[in-house]
């Protein structure tokens, strides 16, 4: 059984910056594309960030474009998050997951969830 354990949520106020950690096994983390979800309270499920890491390539909703930063340590097996400017809108349950193509609607393994409280 495939397991994505993150870690790094924690509370901080608008504007401050927190960094997000997920520890994949390595053949997941080579072969997969490797993505951060987010979910807020009565809100659907979101890709926030997505890195394609066999070409190099990334991508970021509109939202937090120009904030965040996904990142991936193949030496470490982790995946990263690192969140700047953060605003009360980004309190959110972040799940780190892995896809088959960053393009797939399907994740094929999820992380059990960090939580993410900003306040203004």
């Amino acid at each position: 059984q495939v397991q994505l354990v993150e870690s790094g949520g924690g509370s901080v106020q608008a504007g401050g910056s927190l960094r997000l950690s997920c520890a994949a096994p390595g053949y997941i983390g080579s072969r997969y594309c490797m993505a951060w979800f987010r979910q807020a309270p009565g809100k659907e499920r979101e890709g926030v960030a997505f890195i394609y890491s066999s070409f190099g390539t990334t991508r970021y909703t509109d939202s937090v474009q120009g904030r965040f930063t996904i990142s991936q340590d193949n030496a470490k097996n982790t995946l990263y998050l690192q969140m700047n400017n953060l605003t009360p809108e980004d309190t959110a349950m972040y799940y780190c997951a892995a896809l088959l193509k960053c393009s797939d609607k399907t994740v094929s393994y999820w992380g059990q969830g960090t939580q993410v409280t900003v306040s203004s």
